[in-house]
């Protein structure tokens, strides 16, 4: 199974949408944060979702991978 590699790419840009970290990528929010919202409810929607699989890759260790992808793949300036 290949990883869609346009979903992936765009989770790396993901940032957060609210609260004390608007406007960090989700892959440099800290792991406690995200246990939290485990724990409480992830919202609603993309974000939602996004945060999940981030939770998911920092539950497992993989976090870096998303960095890695925004180091290798810089986001062309608009």
């Amino acid at each position: 199974m290949q990883p869609d590699s346009q979903k992936l790419l765009e989770l790396a840009y993901a940032q957060m949408h609210f609260g004390k970290y608007k406007g960090v990528y989700l892959s440099d929010i800290p792991e406690p944060y995200y246990v939290w919202f485990r724990q409480k409810g992830f919202p609603q929607g993309k974000l939602g979702d996004q945060m999940q699989q981030v939770y998911e890759l920092k539950v497992n260790s993989l976090e870096g991978l998303l960095r890695q992808i925004r180091m290798r793949y810089p986001r062309p300036r608009k």
